[in-house]
């Protein structure tokens, strides 16, 4: 679950969040510059709120008032960039199990590097380097990679973006299975309309740092009509 209510000056205008989702997937459309990564980074640490609160599952990561603020690699969030940013030098075992959780604690029992592999058929190439594998399989070598560090909460930015449409359309497919068995909250954050129909259990719109609501299901989510 992730409640996040904040806003963040940005040049020009202010970004006001406030959303609220225990499971399925977000997507989050608008135009460029309309604030969709900075909302990403905000939730992710790698930008800090102007104000507010972010809480994820029953911990609260970022509080202004209470001058809280987790590092990214305490809050338990996977994030696919766009341009995937894989290492080069490392093969694709080695990206996917870098960040994987450390020790012998309960998040990472059931998680093996093969098993995410095979789950996402992408095992047989573990020896591979990113500059040798196709875009859909950099793709899903991010995804690997973002599941491994058992979160909970997964972040896409634009992740499909570059992709051709066959290639899209099946990670399309494999996103909404792959929610389905992990059963944590994703936000997707795109560009193409038809992708949030596609994908988006609940669809909010961006534009100038100002959300509405375009499609909602159930009580899982909501934002605040001071935004809209």
């Amino acid at each position: 679950m992730i409640k996040a209510r904040f806003g963040k000056k940005l040049p020009g205008f202010e970004l006001n969040i406030d959303i609220a989702l225990t499971d399925g997937i977000l997507a989050v459309v608008g135009p460029s510059g309309a604030g969709k990564t900075t909302l990403l980074q905000c939730i992710a640490g790698l930008q800090k709120p102007t104000w507010g609160e972010l809480h994820i599952g029953n911990r609260l990561i970022y509080s202004s008032a209470q001058k809280i603020n987790l590092p990214t690699r305490e809050r338990r969030i996977g994030y696919v960039f766009q341009d995937y940013a894989l290492f080069p030098h490392m093969t694709v075992e080695k990206n996917v199990t870098y960040g994987a959780p450390k020790g012998n604690n309960q998040r990472n029992k059931t998680l093996t590097a093969s098993g995410v592999l095979a789950m996402l058929k992408i095992e047989h190439l573990k020896d591979r380097y990113p500059g040798q594998i196709s875009g859909g399989e950099k793709q899903r070598v991010a995804l690997a990679r973002a599941l491994m560090t058992a979160p909970e909460l997964l972040l896409l930015d634009e992740s499909l973006s570059a992709l051709d449409q066959d290639t899209r359309s099946a990670l399309q497919q494999e996103l909404r299975k792959l929610q389905g068995q992990w059963q944590i909250p994703f936000i997707l954050v795109t560009h193409d309309p038809q992708e949030a129909e596609i994908l988006g259990d609940q669809i909010i719109r961006i534009t100038k740092g100002k959300q509405e609501i375009v499609k909602r299901l159930g009580n899982s989510f909501s934002v605040a009509n001071s935004f809209c």
